[in-house]
């Protein structure tokens, strides 16, 4: 006989819950598989990118002489660098938001508990990591901003 009502200090999975969590989770998986599609095209358009904006450079130097666009090799790798790192951070909460769909659509199938503590775990991982992220871009537009305010009043 399956279990319909889970209760853990008064608080319980019923049908409208696990109904809201069935939905949560194909939407979760949805946007993780798609995010991770986004993910590859980005590092692809980064790598590529990265060689077209090479070769025009390297056009505009052979044709005007020297560095007549300051970027050079060193730019142009900054760019994927750049593109790959950026796809690299992106990848974690991808991840967790996956992790999360998959474990709660076993657990929700199979009544499975500790199926269900995993995903709420890579749930709480994925809203930490995306909550760090956002200290750490708070903190640089902080510090973006003082140094504007200081720079914009050393120049008037």
């Amino acid at each position: 006989m399956e279990q319909t009502n889970t209760s853990l200090f008064s608080l319980t999975i019923d049908p409208v819950t696990k109904a809201h969590l069935t939905e949560a989770a194909k939407w979760a998986r949805f946007l993780a598989i798609t995010g991770m599609v986004f993910l590859v095209l980005m590092i692809i358009a980064g790598v590529f990118g990265s060689a077209m904006l090479f070769s025009t450079t390297s056009r505009l130097e052979s044709e005007y002489g020297g560095s007549a666009t300051g970027m050079g090799a060193y730019g142009t790798g900054i760019f994927a660098a750049y593109m790959i790192i950026v796809a690299v951070i992106y990848f974690f909460p991808l991840l967790f938001t996956l992790r999360f769909a998959n474990n709660m659509r076993v657990a929700l199938n199979a009544n499975d508990q500790q199926a269900l503590n995993i995903s709420f775990q890579n749930l709480k991982a994925c809203f930490r990591f995306v909550g760090v992220l956002t200290i750490i871009a708070l903190v640089f537009m902080a510090i973006a901003i003082i140094f504007g305010i200081i720079g914009a009043a050393a120049f008037s």
